[in-house]
């Protein structure tokens, strides 16, 4: 695969695209969370509980990393203090890992965090997630205390971006 084919967008996160991408890392990271593939009604629920009406302007961008018509990943940014963004929702589909969409994901992000203004970044995942926690590292993202709650948080990155 040429994974310079592969073009980032923004798109709103309602739009059919984005809820392919959305869904797709809700079972991801809920199945890998249970141990077990993630039922519907969790994903249901995990949707409800965790919304993305604000990663939409002029507060937030959702992004979607596309291959042709394919959904390849996704990430999210939202403003959460006057220079403070926070990423959520960054996932690459199985199929395309090992290809450094991560990688351009936060970048990408990084990029427009910077145009909108903010200075720092901040983003949290959880233990189970090494290859999340491997990518944040090798951008330069430092361990922090918590910034945030939630049964699916327990490692807090930040990174000044300025």
């Amino acid at each position: 695969m040429d994974a310079g084919a592969i073009r980032i967008v923004e798109v709103a996160p309602t739009s059919p695209p984005a809820e392919q991408a959305l869904h797709a890392y809700l079972d991801d990271v809920a199945s890998r969370y249970y141990g077990r593939p993630a039922t519907d009604a969790e994903l249901e629920a995990a949707l409800a509980e965790h919304p993305t009406d604000d990663l939409v302007a002029p507060h937030g961008v959702f992004l979607l990393a596309m291959l042709d018509d394919e959904v390849c990943g996704c990430v999210g940014l939202v403003r959460v203090e006057d220079q403070v963004g926070e990423v959520r929702r960054l996932y690459v589909g199985r199929e395309h890992r090992r290809l450094g969409l991560g990688r351009r994901l936060m970048t990408e992000v990084e990029h427009r965090c910077r145009a909108m203004g903010m200075v720092e970044l901040r983003l949290d995942t959880r233990r189970d997630l090494v290859e999340s926690q491997r990518l944040y590292a090798s951008l330069g993202y430092r361990e922090t205390p918590p910034h945030s709650g939630g049964p699916y948080s327990d490692h807090w990155y930040r990174k000044r971006l300025a």
